[in-house]
């Protein structure tokens, strides 16, 4: 397997083959699925089945809310993120992606057998939840990228993980097979398996390889969770990219609620909105792939812009359009919620050090974490404020206005076609 040397000011190290970056695109791709669909089947899919086992004796709109009220309860513990994060920095990547995948798919397993309870499940929901917030399959493909490709090959990964699965897996083992509806997260453990399988042919990035050479031989400080070595420009850039991913985790809390707006406020049918749904994720698909090659050619900063600019648009008129027109600009809206989000899995993992990637990592998504108690109260604020959803989509696309601010004002380095190495240096 033919790798090139590369040298830079103060390190040489070799690039993957092709044939091993493909490999792992796809394997890295894999994870993301994983990660993608057990983040998104709530909202999207199942919500009504929640409702209807633990909420039965109230209305629907009160369920969705009381659901809301105890989400942002019991994602608070993902503020503690940082502790899986920041495995990658102690134990290497390679297991950090192992336990990564052993999490995700053991718990999606519980909540099939172990959650005849409102509050079980939400235990369940939460650490399924808590490993999918960590984004740490993006690292590998990042470190082994070449610099000219980098956001391309970070955005297809990140397009495999949205494979329209939720789309339509929950309604197969549901309608077909006759399953109960907590299989549609139990059939992420069947996934797991063979992305075991897979595992074993990673290998250790050779940036951290190098950083783990140079910390024995004492040129490297050794550090735990980024403490006595994490500097201000790190936390420059863990408050500018936390800030900008919160404000996405909060606007997609709230784009998540598409699914009862159609259904429950405009009266489309399960099968209308599966359809619709669809269109949405293939819509991501192209915006995530659309994003990638765009920041490799235009850069990060001018991608970030221009999708927020989309997304406030297009979300901020939903709530006035007419019925039939309702279908055709939701799928727009998912091509510039997947186009602004390449930006986080591209420039996050690329703008800190190698020596303290996965615990800046762990500190960005953990300050981000605010909105995952954000999120889910002003999705409830709103719900009730606004019952039919027209000033709810407006509230919605105003907050991704905040990232373009940050954008002008605060002036994040650009960091297209730059080594890792030469980021670091001049950030």
């Amino acid at each position: 397997m033919q790798e090139n040397k590369i040298e830079t000011k103060e390190n040489t190290y070799f690039v993957r083959s092709k044939g091993y970056i493909i490999y792992l695109v796809i394997f890295m791709g894999l994870v993301a699925l994983m990660d993608q669909y057990l983040s998104a089947i709530v909202k999207t899919t199942v919500i009504p089945n929640i409702c209807q086992e633990y909420f039965s004796d109230i209305s629907k709109a009160e369920a969705v809310a009381q659901f809301e009220w105890w989400e942002a309860l019991y994602l608070i513990p993902t503020f503690f993120i940082f502790l899986l994060n920041g495995l990658n920095d102690i134990i290497g990547r390679k297991l950090s992606i192992l336990i990564l995948i052993l999490l995700m798919g053991f718990s999606s397993l519980a909540i099939v057998f172990f959650t005849p309870s409102f509050h079980l499940f939400m235990l369940f929901y939460a650490i399924v939840t808590f490993t999918t917030v960590s984004n740490m399959w993006s690292i590998p493909i990042s470190e082994e990228s070449p610099s000219e490709k980098r956001a391309k090959y970070v955005s297809v990964v990140y397009i495999i993980g949205l494979l329209p699965l939720q789309a339509f897996l929950p309604a197969f083992l549901i309608n077909t097979l006759g399953l109960g509806w907590k299989w549609s997260y139990g059939i992420m453990f069947i996934l797991m398996l063979p992305v075991i399988i897979l595992w074993f042919f990673m290998k250790e990035t050779k940036r951290y390889e190098i950083i783990k050479e140079e910390k024995k031989k004492g040129i490297k400080k050794r550090h735990f969770y980024g403490i006595g070595s994490i500097n201000r420009k790190d936390i420059k850039y863990i408050l500018i990219s936390a800030f900008i991913w919160g404000c996405w985790l909060t606007t997609s809390f709230l784009f998540y609620m598409a699914g009862y707006y159609f259904m429950d406020i405009h009266g489309f049918s399960s099968g209308q909105w599966s359809i619709i749904l669809f269109m949405v994720l293939v819509f991501t698909i192209i915006g995530g792939l659309i994003g990638g090659w765009f920041m490799d050619k235009f850069g990060r900063n001018s991608v970030l812009s221009f999708g927020c600019i989309g997304l406030t648009l297009f979300l901020g008129c939903l709530g006035f359009l007419p019925r039939n027109i309702l279908p055709f600009v939701l799928p727009i809206t998912g091509f510039f919620i997947s186009f602004v989000y390449t930006w986080i899995v591209v420039y996050i993992p690329e703008i800190f050090p190698t020596e303290r990637r996965g615990s800046c990592m762990g500190w960005t998504t953990t300050v981000a974490r605010v909105s995952y108690v954000i999120g889910p109260i002003t999705t409830a604020i709103l719900l009730q404020t606004f019952p039919k959803m027209d000033w709810f989509w407006i509230g919605a696309g105003l907050i991704m206005l905040l990232p373009l601010l940050i954008v002008i004002f605060f002036k994040p380095h650009e960091t297209r076609i730059e080594e890792l190495e030469i980021i670091e240096e001049k950030r």
